[in-house]
Order: C-alpha cells, then sequence, then structure tokens
C-alpha cells in the first residue's frame, strides 16, 4: 500500500461523502447538509480534516476540532469523526490519521486530545489513550 495522509480538498466531497454515509450510524447523510457543513468546514481555521489515501483512492478521514477550555488552562482538541473504509482497517491508516491530528494539535499549543468511542476502546487504548469520562448526548 502507498498511504498519503494529507489535508482534505474541495474535489475530495464526493469520495469523502461515501466514507461518511459509512460512518454515521444515528443519521442518514444529506448530501447537501454535507456540502453546507464542508464548506463551513473548510472555512474555520478550528478544523482538522485530513484524508487518507491509497494510489489516489480515498479510503480515510479524520474530522476534528480545537477550542479553548478552562479545566485545561488553554486549547483542547476534539476528535469528532475518525473512519477507515473497513476494507483497508488493521493497517495502521487510523493509526496515521491520529498521529497526524495529534501533530496538528500539539502545532495549536492543545492541552490534550478527547474524543468518544462506542466501538474502537481498543484502538485508542493501543495508541496510548486513556479512558477518562462517560460521553452523554441528547438529540435535538
Amino acid at each position: 500500500m502507498d498511504i498519503v495522509i494529507r489535508k482534505a480538498e474541495v474535489s475530495d466531497a464526493d469520495k469523502l461523502f461515501k466514507l461518511v454515509s459509512d460512518f454515521a450510524t444515528s443519521f442518514k447523510t444529506d448530501h447537501a447538509a454535507f456540502e453546507e457543513c464542508l464548506k463551513n468546514l473548510f472555512s474555520d481555521e478550528s478544523v482538522f480534516l485530513f484524508v487518507a489515501e491509497n494510489k489516489k483512492e480515498l479510503i480515510g478521514y479524520c474530522l476534528g476540532f480545537d477550542h479553548y477550555a478552562f479545566y485545561a488552562n488553554g486549547r483542547v482538541s476534539w476528535v469528532e469523526e475518525i473512519m477507515v473504509n473497513e476494507n483497508f482497517r488493521c493497517n495502521g491508516i487510523g493509526r496515521k490519521l491520529m498521529e497526524a491530528f495529534e501533530e496538528w494539535a500539539k502545532s495549536r499549543n492543545s492541552k490534550l486530545v478527547a474524543l468518544g468511542t462506542r466501538r474502537a476502546a481498543s484502538f485508542y487504548k493501543a495508541l496510548g489513550y486513556e479512558e477518562s469520562a462517560i460521553y452523554f448526548r441528547k438529540l435535538l
């Protein structure tokens, strides 16, 4: 495999939408809403959106953000979504995406990286993450 991790580009939209559709479990993805989100994400400096490619095929992505938090005395970074096509999992692609996110977070002086997961706890533990809180949500 020839894996490239890079910043997402506008031209990735259609291929990215397919991955996002495979990732979503709580919501049905809507193409118009996706495009509106993507437009806003590309214009927001607090956004990290990188993709993983193998021979020009988009096979994964990571979406995250950073923001200021009182409890951390500064910035914290949050992984919102990370997805690797199931045919390419267990090849280090998720690890490379997370490493890129961590480097970005460090470059922005974040104090920590956090995320919520329901299905991938063992993956994050293998990367050195530790369980810290329980995740709650309320659909609006």
